[in-house]
């Protein structure tokens, strides 16, 4: 098996349950044109596996995410939990938000472009922790 090593994955990584949480986020057809794009060709191509069998660098729900915003080379950091468990106070993110879409199912050392209210950024994913 090839293991996507690159800084451009050929395809996202992902539980089966988050894959069709993605696909109920495009058909609630509330993204921007560009993100819901990449959105659904990432889909097309990502492989499925059972949440034990995830690898532990591939941003998912219940991680930590530093990266780094590529032009302005800020430095970001994202806590992604369930929705229902998201709260500002604990600075924690729902994986549904803006940012946990554009990331879910990369791996570390990914360079990912996402649509945000200022244009599109290109951000590369530094390190994923488990919580």
């Amino acid at each position: 098996m090839n293991e996507a090593t690159n800084a451009k994955p050929k395809s996202i990584i992902l539980t089966t349950g988050m894959f069709d949480l993605l696909k109920d986020q495009i058909r609630r057809k509330k993204l921007s044109r560009f993100n819901e794009e990449k959105l659904i060709e990432q889909l097309k191509d990502a492989q499925q596996v059972l949440r034990n069998q995830l690898p532990g660098n591939i941003v998912d729900i219940n991680t930590r995410v530093q990266l780094t915003e590529l032009k302005s080379s800020e430095t970001l950091t994202f806590t992604f939990v369930a929705p229902e468990k998201a709260r500002r106070k604990n600075k924690t993110d729902s994986i549904l938000s803006s940012m946990g879409l554009a990331l879910i199912g990369y791996p570390e050392g990914a360079n990912i472009p996402w649509e945000t209210p200022d244009g599109v950024k290109e951000y590369k994913i530094e390190k994923v922790f488990a919580l």
